[in-house]
């Protein structure tokens, strides 16, 4: 059955207009994107397919074009929409980020996190640089490793934060793994990038774990930092 053959106060627009767009499931938030389904699928049944095929938003927004085409319906140009609305949704949070002190605005910095690392099959190293006020200066990957390990130089990071005359930071990385949970070796490296930085006077105000769909982990959250 068509969505437009629904009772309309079950229709994935009419519901969002009327209730904002949290209510819906993410399958309902695809059909809108999606606006149309295939024949014998509406919108809502390909919402779910692409879910299930690829598992969660997360591994959807992370698949390459080849393997979103291979799904009936898809094609390069849904695609390339849909990066489009990923893109902006990352510089939107990024425009926050840079507007507002990022302690004032957690919820901001972990979406835009899961986002840009949360799907990555590699590990990678973030460095976010903030200035007096706790805001966005710069963010860049600064190391890339393989899918378990990641080597991080403290003194990159120091030329880094230096370069862009940073006054605190705050790092990320990524566990490809799915488990947030922190290594040894993570609390190791956190002490000792803290350590190098406090001799420039540069502030650590937070370490990031992101893995996948989950809510990444805050080392200062945890008491670790």
């Amino acid at each position: 059955m068509a969505i437009t053959d629904w009772p309309e106060d079950e229709r994935p627009r009419e519901r969002l207009l009327a209730h904002g767009a949290a209510v819906l499931s993410d399958a309902e938030l695809l059909a809108i994107f999606l606006r149309v389904g295939v024949k014998g699928k509406s919108a809502v049944d390909l919402g779910r397919e692409l879910i299930a095929r690829f598992g969660s938003l997360t591994g959807l927004f992370a698949a390459p074009v080849e393997d979103f085409a291979k799904v009936h319906g898809m094609g390069t140009a849904k695609f390339a929409q849909l990066q489009a609305v990923i893109e902006m949704a990352r510089r939107a949070l990024g425009e926050e980020m840079r507007e507002r002190d990022l302690l004032s605005s957690p919820a901001a910095v972990r979406d835009w996190l899961r986002l840009k690392i949360g799907s990555l099959p590699y590990e990678v190293f973030m460095v976010i640089l903030l200035d007096a006020q706790n805001r966005l200066i710069h963010a860049q990957e600064l190391f890339r490793g393989t899918l378990d390990q990641t080597s991080v130089y403290p003194r990159e990071v120091v030329k880094l934060a230096l370069a862009h005359n940073a006054a605190a930071t705050v790092f990320a990385h990524n566990h490809p793994s799915g488990c947030a949970e922190p290594s040894r070796a993570d609390e190791l490296l956190t002490g000792s990038l803290k350590q190098a930085l406090a001799l420039v006077d540069v502030r650590v105000l937070d370490h990031f774990i992101v893995a996948g769909n989950t809510t990444p982990l805050s080392f200062a959250e945890r008491g670790i930092l």
